[in-house]
């Protein structure tokens, strides 16, 4: 008869494994949908384009420096 209890112990154990590594599971399942749910960058849309505001852009450059380098080319390069 001391089988029987041998048995039911390792049985108890076992079914108090499966339940953990249940507990495990859905526990990564629940950080997964959250994680999912979350943007992984701030703001909204393509990141690329997140600083650009619709409409005519400011030119990255100073133009105002160029055009008075030609002029002064011109100048300089015409003795009439």
């Amino acid at each position: 008869m001391s089988n029987r209890s041998r048995q039911t112990f390792l049985k108890r154990q076992k079914e108090l494994a499966r339940q953990e590594r249940q507990r495990v599971k859905s526990e990564k399942r629940t950080e997964r949908r959250a994680d999912k749910e979350k943007p992984e960058f701030a703001g909204a849309g393509d990141p690329d384009i997140a600083g650009i505001t619709p409409g005519p852009q400011p030119l990255p450059w100073d133009d105002t420096g160029l055009e008075a380098t030609e002029e002064s080319e011109e100048k300089t390069s015409s003795p009439d």
